[in-house]
């Protein structure tokens, strides 16, 4: 049985990979132009991907450049970002881990690491800090990926996904600060910054009052268009000996309003539950059963949700465009106009709703789906 050629949950970087011709042009001629690039836009729209596919092409053609990729979802203090940066720039410094032990020692003047290795030093190669010694002397380490490119004579492009975490260490303003007024005077070091809290990401690169405002170019990652879905939904299937026809594959990618994820999943699901000919009532069958395997999470969101801001889904849900208009709030039972204004900030901040134009939209189609079928 051949494997499905629709990949979600993961990130895409081969043949699942579709469009993005102009983003990746863009992140790759601002990474190898020494421009700091941070990447905005809601989760699952690709972004992980699109950098991935942008290290992997620098990297097959710049063998002097090294492209270093972390993820900060799991880090919770400073210290955790501390240690995982030096292990990881250290890692790409060199392919032996004979040269790691020997870089930290040369370019930690003032902390000694603690250096632990196991039998597989490449998947097992960690460094850990004193604390204090990072209190007094963090620039180091944030400095080690210049130091080490400016005494190589290389290259390094630093890439960190999920950055809004820094939010949550304790007195990160300062932190911010620090990683700005390091990262600022690097000449041989780019960083490539991007995380899946639009609202958070755009406050630490999009206020003025922020320490990291105007670190560089900003992406606001657009939708896939809809013909470019068409195309790749069409050949995939063809390309496992299926057929979908320009219709239907476009039905797909309006019923999933172009969302990167769910166009996958719904065509994984629909490419799943067809023998050769892909037909509407297969697309049918799909998003049922996708609504089925999200229900959980849908459940669960709602029910973490108060009833003024379930009424206020319900309004947005309507199309409702003056959501403070007596009638509305009548309506909908909404409360307050103050009311109405600290839930759309809610909703907002949890990435359910956002703003578009004059009125507010759904961030997750699958997600509205089902919410109009549960409470409208």
């Amino acid at each position: 049985m051949k494997n499905s050629p629709f990949i979600y949950g993961v990130t895409v970087t081969r043949k699942s990979f579709t469009n993005r011709e102009n983003e990746i042009k863009k992140l790759t001629d601002n990474l190898l132009g020494g421009i700091n690039t941070m990447i905005i836009s809601p989760r699952r729209w690709g972004k992980s991907s699109l950098v991935e596919k942008v290290a992997d092409l620098i990297k097959s053609k710049n063998p002097r450049i090294k492209v270093i990729i972390l993820d900060l979802f799991a880090v919770n203090t400073e210290e955790e970002f501390m240690e995982k940066f030096a292990t990881e720039v250290l890692k790409a410094s060199s392919s032996k881990w004979e040269e790691w032990v020997k870089n930290a020692k040369r370019f930690f003047k003032n902390i000694v690491p603690k250096i632990q290795i196991s039998v597989d030093p490449v998947n097992n190669f960690t460094i850990s800090f004193d604390w204090q010694e990072i209190r007094q002397h963090g620039n180091e380490i944030l400095n080690l990926p210049e130091a080490i490119a400016k005494q190589k004579k290389i290259r390094m492009i630093i890439c960190l996904d999920e950055f809004q975490s820094i939010a949550g260490f304790r007195n990160y303003e300062n932190f911010e600060k620090k990683l700005r007024s390091v990262w600022q005077r690097q000449k041989d070091v780019t960083y490539c910054i991007y995380g899946s809290k639009r609202h958070m990401m755009s406050e630490i690169f999009d206020n003025p009052s922020k320490p990291f405002y105007r670190f560089g170019d900003i992406i606001m990652l657009p939708k896939i268009e809809r013909e470019k879905w068409i195309s790749f939904i069409c050949d995939s299937f063809a390309g496992s000996d299926k057929v979908i026809s320009n219709e239907n594959a476009g039905l797909i990618a309006d019923l999933m309003q172009c969302h990167s994820w769910y166009v996958q999943q719904l065509s994984h699901y629909t490419w799943n539950n067809t023998q050769k000919q892909a037909s509407k009532s297969k697309i049918d069958k799909a998003l049922n059963e996708l609504k089925s395997a999200n229900l959980p999470l849908y459940q669960r969101d709602a029910e973490s949700l108060s009833p003024t801001q379930l009424n206020l889904l319900k309004a947005v849900a309507h199309g409702e465009l003056q959501l403070t208009s007596v009638s509305v709030m009548n309506e909908f039972r909404l409360g307050t106009p103050h009311n109405v204004s600290k839930n759309k900030e809610i909703l907002i901040n949890l990435d359910i709703i956002e703003k578009s134009g004059n009125s507010y939209v759904f961030l997750d189609p699958v997600f509205e789906l089902w919410f109009r079928e549960s409470f409208t």
